[in-house]
């Protein structure tokens, strides 16, 4: 049982189970019916996603310096009750279940699924790769 952290969009694992989609915005141009048919999620949950503020810092984040300041920020976000159950919960729901979280962003390393796999993780999730 394990957590996958993808790239929305992609096709899935044969054993990823539930898609979530930790994204501000649905995918343009795809109509809901499709979301899962498509492999964006099955679920959105955009409660797991950078406010747009802080989205802006990881869109103009050049610099290490730049990026680490934005994953502070989010960090930061993540902290507030609501997040931080939600994310209990879903280390929690790793034990026992596979599924995945994901966004659009091509790497992961410079997107917010990076700081939500570390988040996780610090939280005692069974994360995959």
């Amino acid at each position: 049982m394990t957590i996958r952290i993808v790239r929305l969009g992609t096709a899935r694992a044969a054993d990823e189970g539930l898609r979530i989609g930790t994204v501000r915005r649905p995918p343009r141009g795809v109509p809901k019916a499709q979301f899962a048919k498509q492999d964006w999620y099955d679920v959105w949950y955009p409660n797991l996603s950078p406010t747009p503020a802080t989205m802006k810092l990881a869109q103009a984040a050049k610099t290490p310096a730049q990026w680490a300041a934005f994953a502070r920020h989010f960090r930061h976000e993540m902290a507030a009750p609501d997040a931080a159950r939600s994310l209990d919960v879903l280390a929690a729901l790793s034990q026992h279940a596979n599924f995945a979280i994901g966004c659009y962003c091509e790497q992961e390393a410079h997107c917010h699924r990076s700081v939500l796999r570390a988040l996780l993780s610090e939280r005692g999730a069974k994360i995959a790769g």
